[in-house]
């Protein structure tokens, strides 16, 4: 069930009034409604998936109350691993079997011969990647003892299946989501108003910016051997905004809804294409999914502690995993290498923390040329790395940036989408007058004080909606 889809315009207000209306008076009850309905929402993809998602489960409550019981270490880290194992096994089979196989025989077709090996015909489940890794942050922290783990089965298990994020995101740890679903809630309207705000900026996201790049993404990438540098560099920018506004529209979406039930979630994108260097970009891009590595990945492995060796080494293996856990393919990994390339120098000059604490342009409407200049360069980086993100094999990615490196790059795009443009450029505008709150739109209420004109405003998206909409795409994160 898509965000943007009819289905999902009556299944959120339909369980949004039985929720409040019927079950808000007994938190037991309210929690089971939500297993229900976020069951229900999983299971309209392919039902036969929702048996993973319960074997996961009980599988991590079950090993979260014997790590609290068990105090003796051995056991505690065999417990630990069986969890890590239960759950990379899942994304093992699913996601990365048939990559494995297939590199396998083409290594060895390289000595003339070609091992006969099948590969499985299974599909993967919608946002695997996603609830397991939210799984395993929670035995993790028990193991750590970070956090205590519940008895309440009905509470852990709508953690787990929380519909808002269940399929992308934010990758919320227990330690935050959890202690939400133990305490009794109330509907409080200024936060249900807000969350509702965010909903709207997420739709104009996806709908109206990201669906309308995809339309010429899918043209430029699918017939890239007919274009020139330029249109293929535009095809390049234009998916960089399709991504974001892709991704952080399901983010933004996706908190509001949890807002609507009474539920804060994690910031998952802050302005990241605002960003002045690299490191910057990637403490503000897809937040829970970085802090995920940095936490229970980079950390462990020493972090940037130890010599220039163990730094870089640890660098690239965060990067390379974080391309791994992206998709089954090479042109992922080439991704994560090369934003690991990219962030090497920050390190090795110890350069990499100099953004951290506040926002471009923190007090002025504009950016100074020198960081002008800086998120020029930024972008132009990701938005290159992106090619190997978007294109279908490294073959394909290699031969587009080396048209965009060859003279055509000068010469006139032989695709101009002029409204998309126009849509991207006001898109941006608003992004950065936005960008000190959690979501651009935020603090409308403080710009447009008077109640008529925010509803204008909002009248005013809701247009841009359903008059700009771009052909129904699925969101793009949906495939990991």
């Amino acid at each position: 069930m898509l965000f943007n889809s009819i289905e999902y315009a009556f299944f959120l207000p339909i369980v949004f009034c039985l929720y409040w209306f019927v079950t808000n008076k007994n938190l037991s009850l309210q929690n089971a409604f939500i297993v229900g309905a976020s069951y229900f929402f999983y299971g309209m993809w392919d039902w036969r998936f929702l048996s993973l998602i319960v074997f996961s489960t009980m599988v991590d409550y079950t090993i979260g109350n014997l790590l609290h019981h068990y105090k003796n270490n051995n056991i505690r880290k065999a417990l630990l691993w069986v969890s890590i194992l239960v759950n990379l096994g899942f994304l093992g089979v699913f996601k990365y079997y048939n990559f494995f196989v297939d590199s396998f025989v083409d290594a060895f077709s390289l000595f003339g011969t070609k091992p006969n090996v099948s590969t499985l015909k299974i599909l993967l489940p919608v946002g695997i990647s996603f609830y397991t890794f939210q799984t395993l942050s929670y035995t993790i922290d028990v193991y750590r003892n970070k956090l205590t783990p519940t008895k309440n089965f009905i509470a852990f298990a709508a953690f787990v299946s929380f519909f808002p994020q269940l399929v992308a995101g934010p990758i919320e740890r227990a330690t935050n989501l959890l202690p939400q679903f133990l305490k009794s809630r109330k509907f409080e309207h200024a936060q249900a108003v807000d969350g509702l705000r965010q909903i709207l900026w997420g739709l104009v996201k996806k709908v109206v910016v990201a669906d309308n790049c995809a339309h010429y993404v899918n043209i430029i990438f699918n017939n890239s051997a007919d274009y020139n540098g330029s249109t293929l560099l535009l095809g390049a920018i234009l998916f960089g905004f399709q991504i974001y506004c892709d991704f952080s529209g399901y983010s933004d979406i996706a908190i509001g809804t949890a807002r609507l039930f009474g539920f804060k979630l994690m910031q998952n994108f802050a302005f990241p294409y605002f960003s002045r260097d690299i490191a910057e970009f990637w403490r503000r891009w897809h937040i829970s999914l970085s802090t995920w590595f940095r936490d229970y990945l980079y950390i462990p492995l020493g972090g940037s502690r130890g010599s220039n060796f163990l730094k870089v080494r640890n660098v690239f293996i965060i990067f390379l995993v974080s391309g791994f856990w992206h998709g089954a393919n090479w042109t992922f990994i080439v991704w994560g290498f090369l934003n690991a390339l990219y962030f090497l120098p920050l390190l090795l000059l110890q350069k990499n923390r100099t953004n951290v604490s506040t926002v471009v342009a923190q007090n002025n409407w504009l950016p100074t040329g020198k960081e002008a200049i800086q998120m020029i360069i930024t972008f132009s980086l990701v938005s290159l790395a992106w090619v190997y993100f978007r294109a279908e094999n490294l073959l394909h990615a290699n031969d587009i940036l080396a048209e965009i490196g060859s003279a055509s790059l000068f010469s006139i795009p032989q695709v101009l989408p002029r409204l998309v443009l126009v849509i991207v450029i006001v898109f941006v505008l608003i992004e950065w007058f936005g960008r000190r709150n959690q979501y651009a739109i935020e603090s409308i209420e403080q710009v447009l004080k008077a109640r008529p004109l925010r509803w204008a405003f909002y009248f005013l998206l809701i247009f841009f909606i359903q008059s700009l909409a771009g052909n129904q795409q699925e969101f793009i994160y949906f495939q990991f």
